[in-house]
């Protein structure tokens, strides 16, 4: 499982002209679902990302976390985390995982989110989907199961 979170001032994901999802101050997570994962990878990346220290305290130090700024999350469905692009120029998706079961793992995480903070806005799964942001730093962090 990959996810790319970026610390924004504010997100937002529209679908066919209406917005379905908004957040001001948190994450917006950008995440993908490869073929072998798990609820327990699931588990363990929310795990790491809500408790990242990346948002700075009255020292300027990134030092505290989504929960310590009452942080909102936004959790936005993306294969193309999983794109291979080391043949021709034309990325392969195969990496990723099928998408009744990348769906599943993707509201598992999202219900992860929501069990922990309260409330998560999210995209819709499969949707062609437009994502706005006001990334904060700019603060942008990869992170994949395969190597937490």
């Amino acid at each position: 499982m990959r996810a790319l979170v970026q610390r924004v001032t504010q997100a937002s994901v529209t679908v066919e002209g209406e917005v379905i999802g908004k957040i001001g101050k948190g994450f917006l997570v950008l995440l993908g679902v490869g073929h072998d994962d798990t609820e327990e990878q699931a588990q363990k990346l929310w795990a790491k990302i809500s408790k990242m220290r990346i948002f700075e305290d009255e020292n300027g130090k990134t030092n505290l976390s989504l929960a310590d700024v009452e942080g909102e999350v936004l959790v936005v469905s993306q294969f193309t985390l999983y794109a291979n692009c080391k043949k021709g120029n034309r990325p392969s998706f195969t990496d990723a995982g099928a998408p009744d079961e990348a769906n599943r793992l993707y509201e598992y995480f999202a219900g992860l989110v929501h069990r922990d903070l309260g409330h998560v806005e999210t995209g819709s799964f499969g949707a062609l989907m437009q994502v706005a942001l006001v990334n904060d730093g700019p603060f942008t962090v990869w992170l994949d199961t395969d190597v937490l």
